[in-house]
C-alpha cells in the first residue's frame, strides 16, 4: 500500500496515537483494496481526519477549509497527510479540479458530507458535493459515521466508533440527469445510511 512519506510515518506511529484517540473500528473491509472511492463521513471534530486515516487501510486525500492554510508551518504538515484547500461556499473550482484528479488516479477521497463541524455532535443537513464528484467520476461512497459516547463529540481518552456502511454504487445513487434534485435525493440517501449507523453506535456505547 502506497502512501505519502509523512502518513506512512504516521501509521508506523498509530499504536502510540491509539493510546490518546481510542477507537473501534467496524467494518473497515468495506473499503475496497483499490479504484476511486468517495468516502462520505460526518463531521464531528478537528480529529475526525485522524480517526479515519487510523481506521482505513488506504491513503484519504481530503478537502479540508482554506483557513487551515494560511499558517505556513500547518499548511505544509497537512498538505504532506494528503489534504488540499476548498473555499467554502464560493463554489470553488480548483478543489473540484484537484478532487476530479484524485478520483481519476484510482485514490480515496474523503469528504465530509455535512460542510461543516457539528457543534454538539448531532448531524447536519448534507451538501450534495459528495455525490456530485461521485456520480461525475463513476465512484462508488463509503458511508462512514463517526460516534462518541452519548453521540456527542469526542474526547481524548474516551473510546470512538469508526463504522463503513456498505459500499453505495454510483447506480444506486439514483443519478441519471445530474439536476439539483438528484444530487439531493442521492446525498440524503448516504447520510441516512450514516444515521442508521450512528444510531447503532451510540446503543453500543451505551452498553459498555
Amino acid at each position: 500500500m502506497k502512501y505519502t512519506p509523512l502518513y506512512t510515518f504516521g501509521k508506523s506511529i498509530a499504536p502510540l496515537l491509539r493510546i490518546f484517540f481510542r477507537f473501534q473500528a467496524n467494518h473497515a473491509e468495506y473499503l475496497p483494496q483499490e479504484g476511486p472511492v468517495v468516502i462520505c463521513c460526518n463531521h464531528t471534530s478537528m480529529k475526525d481526519p485522524l480517526y479515519l486515516s487510523l481506521a482505513m487501510k488506504r491513503q484519504v486525500f481530503y478537502m479540508a477549509k482554506a483557513e487551515l492554510f494560511e499558517n505556513k508551518f500547518v499548511s505544509k504538515i497537512i498538505t504532506a497527510l494528503g489534504a488540499f484547500p476548498v473555499h467554502r461556499g464560493q463554489g470553488d473550482s480548483g478543489a473540484m479540479d484537484i478532487s476530479h484528479q484524485i478520483l481519476r488516479q484510482g485514490k480515496v477521497l474523503g469528504i465530509f458530507i455535512e460542510g461543516t463541524r457539528s457543534k454538539d455532535g448531532s448531524l447536519g443537513k448534507p451538501k450534495s458535493g459528495a455525490v456530485m464528484l461521485a456520480h461525475m467520476a463513476h465512484a462508488p461512497v463509503l458511508p462512514v459515521c463517526i460516534t462518541a459516547k452519548d453521540g456527542k463529540l469526542p474526547k481524548l481518552f474516551h473510546k470512538v466508533i469508526v463504522s463503513c456502511g456498505e459500499l453505495i454504487s454510483p447506480e444506486e445513487l439514483g443519478i441519471t440527469e445530474g439536476t439539483p434534485s438528484e444530487y439531493r435525493q442521492a446525498s440524503r440517501l448516504v447520510m441516512g445510511r450514516i444515521q442508521e449507523m450512528r444510531a447503532q453506535d451510540v446503543l453500543r456505547l451505551e452498553r459498555r
